[in-house]
């Protein structure tokens, strides 16, 4: 009896400890809190990214009761608050100086220190996810490391020799696709929730042109990445889209760029907020949430590529968007998985990826390919027809080589006569004061579009505009002592501008992409 009284006594305290455990509530969130919501709206900081970056000086829940609790009394200031409760652990010292003495490619070899962070340390309810290794950060505002940004970046730390840090960062996203699943759009909590363009693999190959066995080093992340971009893929009818995949009918799927968030960003939380206060229900307004996060994630934010037929960036819709630079990209992780394991001697898995790459290839062609313009364009899953945006993201085809040369022929056309400006190529043709719009250029832009002309044989052109391109860098920096992280390329007397923030200095991928033009300069124009 007593054996049997001990053994239900036993197995009732399992089950409630078991309770227990399903009822155990996560720490509270800085992001739910009324004191983040208040800072936010409020004109503290004129940067809404300022405020999550700080680090608390205690727990979030305790912050909060002490600030319900005390912002009724008289004489309450919220910034005498936050002043009190948080501080900038991670605050630069790295100062971009503005430089007059060194030439332009001096300025940004010697930038690379400057740009340069040592492992980081771990300060508990910080937003920074630390980091293991050395990294480059991009400059001005952004003090972490960024996703797509790098690559770019590194490509330039090959050509300057420093071969170490460029390794340290694709150690870094290693890292981070081990410990967290996926790499994030940048290395804080608040990114969480969506990637970035997927540039690790083209990091990897950059690295790995004179080691292949690091493509074998790195071969679980490629592989752990992949998924992470393909889950909910499905064979068959089914169209419903799934996070980062859509499933189009007769069993194709294509991705998208994609955020599991429906409020507004942390990092631009008021300009989120005050923009869906434009629409009338709460369930426009989340699903507005979702569209400007997804363009977060696809680097491009904002640009009218991802409007909707009203336009304006309340229009937003770029979850109903297959994008033509992410397929392409993903084709690239497909063709880089069947060479991994090719080395690795697994030719079941060579094949797989293979077969999966040529099928991606043609959906691309099938999908993105418009014949009257001669151009690649993004496609609408949900109009069941591509978009009639004309971006320069329609020159990825061609640096991952999947056009025919016919369609390069077109594409080279294309960007000569309507992308082409005094000062590079523009990203879109439509003026709507996105930063992601004309009159701006950006560095990634312009590499892939140049290396994309490159492969086809297109040598004069791709001359034309890294030579246009670079004059405008040594222009700013004559007049500044800064590179930028956009340019104007229609108006060469003026800045870049558009955009939640000012036009920042630093800068990682216009530093990387400025070397990377040189040596290609420097190699086609020297005597066989």
């Amino acid at each position: 009896m007593k054996n049997c009284l001990l053994g239900a006594f036993l197995l009732l305290f399992v089950i409630g400890c078991k309770e227990a455990e399903t009822t155990v509530q996560e720490p509270l969130s800085l992001y739910e809190t009324e004191l983040f919501k208040d800072v936010q709206m409020s004109d503290i900081f004129e940067d809404s990214k300022t405020f999550v970056d700080l680090v608390p000086k205690k727990d979030i829940a305790t912050l909060e009761t002490e600030y319900l609790k005390s912002k009724t009394n008289d004489g309450f200031r919220l910034g005498d608050f936050v002043l009190a409760n948080f501080e900038d652990k991670y605050m630069d010292s790295h100062t971009v100086a503005t430089d007059t003495i060194k030439n332009m490619y001096d300025h940004m070899s010697h930038m690379w220190e400057n740009l340069k962070r040592a492992p980081d340390s771990v300060y508990a309810n910080a937003s920074r996810i630390a980091l293991p290794h050395n990294y480059i950060v991009p400059g001005g505002r952004f003090r972490e490391i960024y996703y797509w940004d790098s690559y770019f970046t590194l490509e330039g730390l090959v050509v300057d020799n420093e071969n170490e840090v460029a390794q340290s960062m694709v150690d870094n996203f290693a890292f981070l696709i081990d410990s967290i699943g996926f790499i994030p759009n940048g290395t804080r909590n608040y990114y969480k929730t969506r990637s970035q363009p997927p540039y690790f693999a083209l990091m990897v190959d950059a690295i790995a042109r004179d080691n292949e066995d690091l493509y074998l080093k790195y071969l679980p992340q490629m592989t752990a990445e992949y998924n992470y971009w393909m889950e909910g893929a499905k064979v068959g009818d089914n169209v419903e889209p799934v996070k980062r995949v859509v499933n189009l009918t007769n069993g194709i799927t294509l991705n998208r760029y994609w955020d599991s968030g429906n409020t507004p960003r942390p990092e631009s939380y008021k300009e989120d907020y005050l923009l869906a206060q434009q629409l009338p229900s709460d369930s426009l307004k989340q699903q507005l949430y979702k569209n400007l996060r997804s363009a977060a994630a696809s680097g491009w934010d904002f640009s009218s590529r991802w409007f909707g037929e009203k336009g304006g960036l309340e229009s937003t819709e770029t979850i109903s968007i297959v994008p033509v630079d992410l397929n392409s990209l993903l084709y690239f992780m497909e063709e880089t998985l069947a060479k991994a394991n090719s080395i690795k001697g697994d030719d079941e898995a060579e094949k797989h990826y293979s077969e999966l790459a040529e099928t991606r290839k043609a959906n691309i062609q099938d999908y993105f390919w418009n014949e009257a313009t001669g151009f690649y364009h993004d496609y609408n899953f949900d109009t069941k027809g591509m978009t009639p945006k004309l971006t320069l993201a329609g020159v990825t085809p061609l640096f991952f080589e999947i056009a025919s040369h016919e369609q390069a022929e077109q594409v080279k056309n294309m960007i000569m006569n309507t992308f082409l400006k005094d000062g590079g190529l523009v990203t879109t043709l439509d003026h709507s004061s996105q930063q992601w719009d004309a009159p701006n250029g950006w560095a990634p832009l312009q590499w892939l579009a140049v290396n994309g002309l490159l492969n086809y044989g297109y040598v004069e052109e791709s001359k034309i505009i890294m030579k246009r391109w670079l004059s405008l860098n040594e222009k700013v920096y004559a007049n500044t002592g800064k590179m930028m992280e956009k340019y104007n390329v229609e108006d060469l007397s003026l800045l870049s501008g558009g955009g939640e923030y000012p036009t920042q200095d630093g800068f990682g991928w216009t530093n990387g992409v400025a070397l990377g033009f040189k040596k290609i300069l420097e190699d086609l124009e020297r005597p066989n």
